[in-house]
């Protein structure tokens, strides 16, 4: 148990850390919005990789028979996902974005939903996962049922301090940034993740 514990935080870690997609998107929320949407996105991606965490220890031999034989549409969509996603975020204007005094609540819920869809629909973090396992030794055949459910909650643990972590950094210099910046940071984030997008559709094409 004691060495579960730390595994699962430093897994939780290891697939949050990178700044890929959603960390620039949490980045770009919390910029424009506060630092409760940036912690709700991060939140939703977190809640998304620990789904691919709970089929990666369950259900792992039937999932990765299921991706190597539809692998070239998941990776399509995948792609196409993050593009439009891209865009979306390049043409919203950080005008119209709730103020910081603003509570919108539909809007945390909307951004958790939403960071959780651009995750989940990339279930090729499973590979990462099984690769993170093997690596650091999660869990092994002697690993009880109540043991795996400590280790799942750790890595939600472990991705929300990262979240925790990097909203608070960027909220640090949040008022210290005007409303042109914001729209910079805006088609920057847009135009980074939907690149990301299209070097990922070039990919599976190829």
């Amino acid at each position: 148990m004691l060495e579960i514990i730390p595994k699962g935080i430093l897994i939780g870690l290891c697939i949050s850390v990178p700044v890929g997609p959603i960390g620039m998107l949490v980045i770009q929320r919390t910029l424009n919005r506060g630092r409760k949407y940036g912690v709700a996105t991060g939140l939703g991606a977190s809640m998304s990789d620990l789904f691919y965490t709970i089929i990666t220890l369950f259900f792992l031999s039937f999932v990765i028979s299921f991706i190597e034989a539809h692998r070239f549409v998941i990776e399509l969509i995948g792609s196409l996902v993050v593009i439009c996603f891209g865009y979306f975020i390049y043409k919203n204007n950080p005008s119209v974005q709730p103020k910081p005094n603003e509570t919108v609540q539909h809007n945390v819920y909307r951004d958790f939903i939403s960071s959780f869809v651009l995750t989940f629909s990339n279930p090729l973090i499973l590979f990462i996962l099984i690769a993170l396992f093997a690596r650091i030794g999660f869990i092994d055949s002697e690993t009880s049922f109540f043991q795996t459910i400590i280790g799942i909650i750790s890595i939600l643990i472990g991705a929300t301090i990262w979240w925790l972590t990097l909203t608070f950094i960027v909220s640090h210099f949040r008022s210290k940034i005007g409303m042109h910046q914001l729209k910079a940071i805006n088609r920057i984030t847009g135009g980074l993740i939907a690149l990301i997008g299209c070097i990922g559709l070039v990919s599976s094409l190829i």
